[in-house]
């Protein structure tokens, strides 16, 4: 026994060697933290923080002060390194928001003259109220009353992401919907749109209105790229708290630590974040397929949702199955970007995502309307509109005067709320007085060399067929439906 003992012993403590110096390893080869990595806001807004007199102008004095530790955190902390000019906490860097006209990081109120609806945005993981700020301003124009959410820990340093639960977002939710609905009054319609993350966030809210009678039911959910299922590998992202207490291995919190040169969204990005993620991707899935299985998804208000075929941040299977799959609404439409097909680059694609869709458009018993913005024809980059109505096998297709640009295979998860003017994203935004033209990019040199993946400016980050965005949205809110013009 006393054998069996040691030698248990001893293979435990070499485990242990080897499990720290493969730790250590990964560690040193990290970027050191910086002070937006490492400064804790003791300022933001957390769920505990509610109480019965708590309202949302409360919220709004706690951005506030929120902002001011953030500046008073940097002041005597931060030397501006020459290396970083682009860097978006560089206080005089042409990168930083707070030198822009607005800065977009913090909740926003667009209000019409007239009010004839209201809208909350919601944002997604590590972005800014600025993800859906074009979309506030069509609303705003249609007569709506819209109120851009800062979820916490967003907006100001990546460091906001390593503690902010899944708990705070959906009390800050409650409380904004809440002031919406206080604003524009009892019987005027209320819109929640939701990017990503905050697409999940949104979806999830409509589920706790319909079981709690307290809160207000939206009439409509507009949802861009959401987040209703993740890799499950999500859920063992919080290993790390095994060690990362250590301050030698505070690093292990990051998934990536990157050089913060977006102005309005984080490029590090912590475990936690995946985490409380995964959280409300499962949980929100459970629900659904709860209510399906009672007969109840036609309580849901309908659900409008702009989507690419192609979506590297958040499972596409999960919202046709588990979300889509399970409506009975056929007011509920799911529009799908499709892949060029006539690209130069389509005999590399993958066949997955093709032979998915075409599954859907030949199947008669989608309970949604199904519409997929594509190729003409397979030897044409002209777009149309095709779409067919719930349980139908009869589409209409509609030509869309819209055209694939030269070099773009696909949309992305991260495209489609942007338009090509976009002044960060875009590819000929105004630039100047906004910083970095971000969506313009096109880096060409030998691999290793850049501090940051290349993927990343591979990406395509504005929706080259915006316009029809606009032109849904604006019938969905009952406004004039005519076509924009394509933008430059």
């Amino acid at each position: 026994m006393r054998t069996w003992a040691k030698g248990l012993a001893l293979a435990l403590f070499i485990g242990g060697v080897v499990l720290f110096w493969f730790l250590d390893s990964r560690v040193s080869r990290l970027p050191d933290l910086q002070i937006w990595h490492t400064l804790e806001l003791k300022q933001e807004f957390a769920a505990r923080d509610v109480g019965e007199a708590y309202l949302f102008d409360d919220y709004l004095r706690q951005e506030q002060d929120l902002f001011a530790a953030m500046e008073e955190g940097f002041e005597g902390s931060y030397a501006p390194d020459p290396t970083l000019e682009v860097s978006r906490y560089d206080p005089g860097g042409f990168n930083n928001p707070v030198t822009f006209p607005q800065n977009w990081n913090r909740t926003f109120v667009l209000e019409p003259d007239q009010i004839r609806g209201g809208a909350l945005l919601l944002h997604g993981l590590s972005d800014s109220p600025y993800s859906l700020r074009r979309v506030g301003e069509i609303l705003a124009e249609q007569g709506y009353y819209v109120l851009g959410l800062r979820l916490p820990g967003h907006g100001t340093l990546p460091s906001g992401l390593l503690s902010v639960r899944l708990e705070d977002w959906e009390a800050a939710v409650q409380l904004a919907v809440a002031a919406v609905r206080d604003r524009i009054g009892p019987r005027q319609p209320l819109v929640l749109a939701g990017y990503s993350n905050g697409g999940s966030l949104a979806v999830q809210y409509a589920l706790d209105a319909l079981e709690d009678e307290s809160l207000t039911r939206p009439d409509k959910l507009i949802l861009f790229s959401p987040a209703v299922g993740i890799s499950s590998l999500a859920r063992f992202a919080d290993w790390h708290r095994l060690v990362s207490f250590l301050s030698h291995f505070e690093k292990l919190r990051w998934t990536g630590i990157v050089p913060e040169y977006d102005p309005y969204k984080y490029n590090s990005f912590t475990k936690n974040a995946a985490t409380q993620s995964y959280r409300i991707t499962r949980r929100l899935r459970r629900r659904i397929d709860r209510l399906h299985r009672q007969k109840e998804t036609g309580t849901l208000p309908p659900i409008l949702t702009f989507a690419s075929l192609v979506d590297s941040t958040v499972m596409n299977q999960a919202l046709i199955d588990d979300l889509y799959g399970k409506l009975d609404s056929s007011e509920s439409e799911l529009v799908i970007f499709d892949v060029n097909r006539l690209a130069l680059m389509k005999q590399f694609y993958r066949r997955g995502p093709l032979e998915l869709l075409d599954r859907m458009e030949e199947s008669e018993e989608l309970p949604y309307r199904l519409t997929v913005i594509g190729n003409a024809a397979s030897d044409s980059v002209e777009l149309v509109e095709w779409s067919k109505p719930a349980r139908s096998d009869e589409p209409s297709i509609r030509d869309l005067g819209l055209e694939w640009p030269d070099n773009v295979f696909s949309l992305s998860h991260v495209a489609i709320p942007f338009p090509p003017d976009d002044p960060i994203y875009g590819r000929a935004g105004s630039g100047g007085d906004h910083g970095l033209l971000i969506g313009a990019l096109e880096p060409r040199g030998e691999r290793q060399l850049l501090l940051v993946s290349a993927d990343l400016f591979l990406r395509l980050r504005h929706n080259p067929f915006f316009s029809y965005v606009e032109e849904r949205l604006i019938e969905e809110v009952g406004g004039d439906t005519a076509l924009p013009e394509e933008l430059p």
